[in-house]
């Protein structure tokens, strides 16, 4: 039986990071790839929004499977599935191979977060749970803070190929960390949880609770935001601002710093001032820092500065949303945490799918796009927010 213990956060820290490591890694390579393959900077940026839409499905299996034979088996099965796919990736001749490849390495990636937010639910339970969602995510964010900037390094040292090398391995040490020193953290099996109408109807439970929307639309808008900024950065920083991928790498790095700032303020204050509170805050923030960004791009001379300052409120009020709305909206829900976090996955994933296409479309033609896209998630999220989430529900 799996124990509350820094080895497990650690553990559970790298599998809740292969999502963001398996998008952040290749980032400075995708204007490479476009001149590879020979397509366009949207064929190329599908090789994001199809592993976001690929994440998206496998969580409304992972959840109730989970639920049902235990979070342990199926996070293997899951990892193997993601060394088999990373394998492919790199063997790619052609845009539409890796689009394939890269959408199975997905269906492999999200048991790591899907399962892992269950565990922790499961391990320190509602209360403590915040609270380790929050160091939990801000040791995470050392993959998109380290990721871009090792992949630049990499592109440029050894070609895209290396990017998706790394993959594989990581992720066999993976399978290795888990199959010896992961134990079983589903107290309550449900033998009935893989059953369609079952799935369906607790879905369903999940979907007619307002408090668990307002809690996952503002999780999904939140990281929509961040993930238009992923989408869209390579070719603005890159091809606008003429950055080389390693250059690129590392302001990618001082933009997710924002991030690992606001999930560490949500680590220290989420006891004081409650889930909530950080919530609405951080919304706020967001919305306000999304906006300052459409206007700059809209009315200041391009610089740089004008990118990354905003961008860099933007993803500190990512880090102070996201961690407290994913505990909050699984904290009703013990006997139901791995389906709650599928679903939970299921919409934050193919929202920011939708924003990343979007982006992905009007990037080629000019860089306004990123930062209306990345303002319009970002005033959505406090309103959301507050419309759907009972005052009354508000607690510490």
């Amino acid at each position: 039986m799996a124990s509350p213990t820094l080895g497990l956060g650690a553990l559970l820290t790298t599998l809740v990071a292969l999502g963001p490591l398996s998008t952040d890694l290749y980032l400075p390579s995708l204007p490479t790839l476009a001149t590879v393959f020979r397509t366009d900077a949207a064929q190329v940026q599908l090789t994001l929004s199809v592993f976001l839409a690929g994440f998206a499905v496998a969580q409304l299996a992972y959840g109730p499977l989970s639920d049902r034979f235990g979070r342990r088996p199926v996070m293997l099965g899951g990892l193997v599935v993601y060394f088999i796919a990373s394998i492919a990736c790199l063997l790619a001749t052609g845009i539409e191979q890796l689009i394939a490849a890269r959408f199975v390495q997905a269906v492999g990636a999200c048991a790591g977060p899907v399962l892992g937010r269950a565990i922790v639910r499961d391990v320190w339970g509602a209360v403590e749970a915040a609270r380790a969602l929050a160091y939990v995510g801000g040791a995470m964010a050392l993959a998109p803070l380290v990721g871009p900037a090792l992949g630049g390094v990499l592109t440029v040292s050894f070609g895209w190929q290396a990017n998706f090398v790394l993959l594989a391995v990581f992720s066999a040490l993976q399978i290795a960390a888990v199959w010896f020193w992961l134990g079983e953290s589903n107290r309550h099996p449900d033998p009935q949880a893989t059953q369609i109408g079952r799935m369906f109807r607790n879905f369903a439970v999940f979907l007619v609770d307002r408090s668990y929307l307002g809690y996952v639309l503002a999780l999904g808008l939140s990281y929509s935001a961040l993930f238009s900024f992923i989408s869209g950065s390579a070719f603005v920083l890159i091809g606008r601002h003429g950055l080389s991928p390693t250059a690129f790498g590392f302001c990618f790095g001082l933009v997710v710093a924002g991030y690992i700032t606001g999930t560490q303020i949500a680590g220290g204050l989420v006891r004081r001032l409650g889930a909530d509170r950080l919530i609405l805050g951080g919304g706020i923030l967001g919305a306000l820092a999304g906006a300052a960004m459409w206007a700059l791009d809209r009315w200041v001379p391009p610089h740089l500065a004008a990118v990354l300052t905003p961008m860099f409120f933007v993803t500190l009020s990512v880090g102070l949303v996201m961690p407290n709305a994913a505990a909050r909206a699984l904290a009703p829900y013990a006997k139901m945490a791995g389906a709650a976090s599928a679903l939970m996955g299921f919409l934050q994933m193919g929202i920011a799918a939708l924003a990343g296409i979007f982006v992905g479309h009007g990037v080629g033609e000019g860089a306004t796009v990123l930062p209306m896209t990345v303002a319009i998630c970002t005033l959505l999220v406090p309103l959301c927010y507050r419309l759907l989430v009972p005052r009354q529900t508000d607690q510490k």
